[in-house]
């Protein structure tokens, strides 16, 4: 056997190799799988249960028709997606939804992210504050949606993988609802 033979099958035992599913993998990949379903469950209950008070807003701001209806549904999705995780933690006791586990420095910036947001929302008033307000919610929905989508693909029970692709449709739905309200706004 030549040397560029030796070479050419190496090279596909390296690719079919690092083709391989993860959950064909060892049961330390089952462990980082639960580890990253757990994280992936705490983050979204935590998102999904601030998201449910952003309708809050309207007995300190006025909004427009539109702006209220929506931010209305994003608080009633939210609530019922934070309801649906709390259901299934009390099922699965490994299941803490207040174990957030993010590095100190990641915990800071979301911290003064979060403050700042807030300034800027109790400071402002007509078209910059829901402008504002709904740059917020295109992210908070992006993250939610994709955080109930690795859920998800992390989530061992076919049910409980089925409500969480629901919970991230939900999310990805109103994610394009606030983006065509804002495109809207902005013209």
């Amino acid at each position: 056997m030549n040397i560029k033979m030796l070479a050419v099958m190496v090279g596909v035992a390296f690719v079919l190799a690092s083709c391989q599913s993860p959950k064909a993998m060892s049961t330390s990949g089952s462990s980082a799988v639960q580890s990253t379903r757990n994280n992936s469950y705490s983050l979204l209950h935590q998102l999904l249960d601030q998201q449910k008070n952003v309708d809050l807003l309207r007995f300190i701001k006025r909004e427009e028709d539109d702006v209220k209806k929506l931010v209305k549904k994003i608080a009633a999705n939210s609530a019922t997606g934070a309801k649906l995780l709390e259901k299934f933690a009390s099922h699965e006791p490994p299941i803490d939804l207040r174990d957030i586990r993010l590095p100190p420095g990641e915990a800071a910036t979301r911290e003064a992210i979060a403050s700042t947001r807030k300034k800027e929302l109790l400071s402002q008033t007509g078209g910059k504050f829901e402008l504002t307000l709904l740059l917020t919610q295109t992210a908070a929905l992006s993250y939610a949606w994709h955080l109930a989508k690795v859920a998800g693909e992390n989530e061992p029970q076919p049910d409980r993988a089925r409500a969480l692709a629901g919970v991230s449709e939900d999310m990805e739905t109103l994610y394009h609802e606030v983006f065509e309200l804002l495109l809207s706004k902005t013209k």
